[in-house]
């Protein structure tokens, strides 16, 4: 089991105990480490302790993102910029399709795939020639390639790592250069949902936001169910950031690549964003002393 296994099994089970409030203790021993072996190989994934990881994910910190939001991620949307710190000016080119192309579903198009594997568990990337098509995390790598197949059921597959794959690795191990090109999609979607991918980009990193927020800076204020379908259509995980998206109340929601990991991806954004700061003597007692 690698480091983010651990880590994922680990959150799942504070997810599912949260009335609990689980100790350090018991929750390393539902991973079968010990106390000290699981603080240091958490520590070592995310940057900060346990518990500061997991002050990330409560309900008050995810209502004061949210109730901030309004100044420095209304910002970043509209200069159109994707985030701070860790992508610098970059922005992702999203190119869609035509109707014509749309209809053919991949006929004549050949789609080259690679796995990887990073800190938020293995992945699978595939491309054309105009960009990146999909990235999609997973537990069975099999079942991925389906999946990819059967959103261009008259694609050709080919196991064949590009330059594009490289560049996508540089970027999920936050060693892409400032000036390195930038990364392209290619997205086979409906106009609303080209719309929606689009404004996730916006979203800052270390930054959340909420369907009914999101679906008021698209102009459809009415739409958020609509705007949580898109997003759950994503075909390009981490990079569109719909990790970034949660529910009005503080919620983690759902996620398409499963919710453990999208706690995982937002406590490891904020504590990026927070720079490893320290615990202190006023931090919450998610993990109770015994």
């Amino acid at each position: 089991m690698n480091h983010y296994e651990t880590v994922a099994k680990a959150l799942a089970y504070i997810r599912n105990h949260v009335q609990q409030q689980p100790a350090l203790e018991e929750v390393a021993a539902h991973v079968h480490m010990s106390p000290f072996h699981f603080q240091r190989l958490f520590t070592e994934w995310a940057g900060v302790s346990p518990k500061k990881f997991l002050q990330y994910l409560t309900l008050n910190h995810a209502k004061a993102v949210l109730a901030r939001n309004s100044s420095l991620a209304d910002a970043a949307f509209h200069t159109g910029l994707s985030g701070a710190s860790r992508l610098h000016d970059l922005f992702l080119s999203l190119e869609g399709m035509t109707p014509g192309e749309f209809k053919k579903q991949g006929e004549q198009l050949q789609l080259n795939y690679s796995f990887g594997s990073c800190v938020f568990g293995n992945y699978l990337v595939a491309s054309t020639d105009r960009g990146i098509c999909h990235l999609h995390f997973y537990e069975e790598a099999a079942a991925a390639l389906q999946e990819v197949q059967q959103s261009w059921p008259k694609a050709t597959l080919a196991l064949a790592p590009d330059e594009l794959h490289a560049q996508v690795a540089d970027f999920l191990h936050n060693r892409l250069k400032p000036d390195a090109p930038k990364l392209k999609l290619h997205l086979r979607g409906t106009p609303f949902q080209l719309k929606v991918w689009e404004a996730l980009l916006r979203i800052p990193e270390g930054q959340l936001t909420s369907y009914a927020t999101l679906a008021h800076r698209i102009g459809q204020p009415t739409a958020s169910r609509a705007v949580g379908t898109a997003i759950g259509s994503n075909p390009v995980g981490f990079l569109i950031p719909c990790h970034r998206v949660i529910k009005s109340v503080g919620g983690i929601g759902e996620y398409r690549w499963g919710s453990a990991r999208k706690m995982a991806m937002i406590g490891w954004e904020a504590a990026q964003a927070a720079n490893a700061e320290p615990d202190s003597a006023r931090d919450l007692p998610l993990f109770q002393q015994r």
